[in-house]
Formats: structure tokens, C-alpha cells, sequence
């Protein structure tokens, strides 16, 4: 073989090598959803599927009360039924666990919204009574248009209608929580969980400790849209196909999520009171602007209260969810 026929032969070899590992790096790992697979808590389940860090996982999700799947005959068991869990190797405690948001889908024709006796911000309950009783159980139907990007929204008492812009985020992603403890897939707290963070989005990174060996992560409680604080307990709910790469931060411990995206940082308080939510979210904030920017934590709570904005995920469920961010023009360049 000549000079000129083996440098060829080099140079396709060495294409085809690194073609291989470009798609060894960027494995799409494919779960479809069994409805006998369906959990109801986070916790020490056997996994559905194992991937590497760097894999995308695609799958789908049911909407919080199965809806879709009850009209073709599948019944579920209870609210916010989640897909996985999705077992991550070499994910350890004390590692971070990356959740990039690739791309999160309506998957259906209309999603509902409703209310439940004794749930939502403003509903009587055993731990908030009011006199004169709660509301009544109502539900609410809205035909989604994808080509518009719009849900509509009919009053139950009225002719009026208006269309709602389409956000299509999850409302449950979490990991298994620690000390082999298992959680309703109902609670949000430090694993994650029902955060009904509309930052868990396209665009945004979110960040989870990982608590045991796999992290074993949830994903479900697909929403088209929601308000802030999800004042009566429910957003547009849907079923969902959805599409994450999963990563790792090794030796990297942090105590709460945090969401990240080209602009902000973004930490996040769940607990209740409300005001303990807020306190939990900005102390993480500091902790996080400290170790990425070198800011001290003095330094960076005075920023904070010249510059913060604050996003109240939802005040429904049995902890509340806080978001406080800073924009990234406002800090040093990281380290």
C-alpha cells in the first residue's frame, strides 16, 4: 500500500472511530411506559432501565391522575403516577445528579384542571380550617392546539373563553430520598419530587443530590401550563413525552435541587412555612454564588438583596416550593 492509499485508509478509519464514539457518548436509552411499572412514592424501587451518565433517556408519563390512560381502560392507583425509576451508573452518594431538559411534549389533545375538597391554597383543610366548609370537587377540560401553542380555557359558569400560551414543564422529577426512605409522590423536599417547578423545562439544567447507588430517578406530572403558586393544586395536567440527558457531578454534594440556564442560577427552598421556603432557597443561593463565583457569603446576600427575583413554584402541596435566582450579569465570572 502506498504513502497516499494508507494516509486515506488512516483517515476513515479514524472518522468511523470517532463517529463511534460520538454515538457511544450520546446514547438515546428508550423506556416505553408499562402501566404496571407505574410508582406511586420515590424510593428503593428496582429499575426499569440503567443508563451512563452522558445517555438521553426518552420515555413518556401519564398526567397526575391518569386520565388519559383510565379512558382506555388502565386504572391507576393514585395521584402523580411516575415513570422509573432510571438507574444511573456509577452515580454514588454524594454525587450531583444533571438533568438536561432536551425537549418536553404535550402528548394528547386536551389536559384538565380541577378542584378537590380539602386541596389548594385556598380550600379549607385539617390543617387550615375554615368556617363555612371547602369548594366543591369540579373539573375543568382544555382542548390543547399545538400548531396555535395554546390551551383553551372555558368557564364552567359562563361563555367566556381565552387562550392560555403552552409551557410544557414536569411537575414531578426526583431522585430516591436517603436513608431507604420512600416518599408519596404527592410531597416535593430535598430529593425533588412534586417541585411543579416550571423550570423544569427546555432550556434549564436542574441539578439533584443523589442519595443512593443509581440516584434512581422519577419523571411524571406533566403540565402544558401553569400559574404561579398553582393556587387551587392542579395546572393544565397531560400526559407527556419527554426526552433528558443525564449526567453526573462526582464528589460533588449539595443539600437542595438547583436549576441553572444561560442566564440565571436558581436555587430552590421546599418546606413550610412558606417563609422557611424562602430562607432555605436564598441560604442555598449564597452557599452556590460562594463556591461558583467567589463571592463571600456576606458579599453575596447584600447582592442578593439589591438584585434577587424570586418565583413562587406552588404553595399547595404538603411543603411549599420556593425559586430565588440572581442573573449571571450580576456575578463575577465563575471559577
Amino acid at each position: 500500500m502506498d504513502n497516499s492509499r494508507l494516509c486515506s485508509w488512516l483517515l476513515v478509519v479514524s472518522s468511523l472511530a470517532l463517529g463511534s464514539c460520538a454515538q457511544a457518548q450520546n446514547r438515546t436509552a428508550r423506556y416505553d411506559l408499562k402501566m404496571e411499572d407505574l410508582k406511586y412514592t420515590y424510593g428503593p424501587f428496582p429499575p426499569v432501565l440503567k443508563v451512563k451518565a452522558g445517555d438521553t433517556i426518552e420515555t413518556n408519563t401519564v398526567d397526575a391522575d391518569g386520565h388519559a390512560v383510565e379512558a382506555v381502560g388502565v386504572k391507576v392507583r393514585g395521584p402523580n403516577p411516575l415513570t422509573g425509576p432510571f438507574y444511573v451508573e456509577g452515580a454514588e452518594p454524594g454525587d450531583t445528579l444533571v438533568v438536561r431538559f432536551v425537549s418536553v411534549d404535550v402528548d394528547g389533545k386536551e389536559g384538565w384542571g380541577s378542584l378537590v375538597a380539602g386541596f389548594g391554597g385556598l380550600n379549607s383543610s385539617r390543617y387550615t380550617p375554615i368556617l363555612g366548609g371547602g369548594v366543591p370537587n369540579k373539573v375543568w377540560t382544555y382542548p390543547i392546539d399545538k400548531a396555535k401553542n395554546v390551551a383553551t380555557f372555558h368557564a364552567a359558569d359562563s361563555n367566556f373563553t381565552v387562550n392560555i400560551p403552552l409551557h410544557p414543564f414536569l411537575g414531578c422529577v426526583g431522585v430516591a430520598p436517603a436513608d431507604g426512605e420512600a416518599r408519596s409522590s404527592i410531597v416535593p423536599a430535598e430529593f425533588g419530587g412534586n417541585m411543579d417547578a416550571p423550570e423544569a423545562s427546555v432550556g434549564n439544567t436542574l441539578y439533584l443530590p443523589v442519595n443512593v447507588p443509581g440516584a434512581l430517578l422519577f419523571l411524571g406530572d406533566g403540565h402544558a401550563a401553569m400559574g404561579d403558586g398553582e393556587i387551587d393544586g392542579t395546572a393544565i395536567e397531560v400526559s407527556m413525552r419527554v426526552r433528558v440527558k443525564v449526567d453526573l457531578i462526582k464528589h460533588k454534594t449539595i443539600q437542595w435541587p438547583r436549576f441553572e440556564n444561560d442566564n440565571y442560577i436558581m436555587a430552590v427552598g421546599i418546606y413550610r412555612p412558606l417563609d422557611d421556603a424562602v430562607r432555605i432557597a436564598f441560604t442555598e443561593l449564597i452557599h452556590w454564588m460562594h463556591e461558583r463565583n467567589g463571592l463571600s457569603e456576606l458579599d453575596a446576600y447584600e447582592l442578593l438583596s439589591k438584585t434577587a427575583e424570586i418565583h413562587l413554584d406552588e404553595m399547595v402541596d404538603p411543603n411549599y416550593v420556593i425559586v430565588a435566582k440572581i442573573n449571571k450579569k450580576f456575578l463575577p465570572v465563575a471559577k
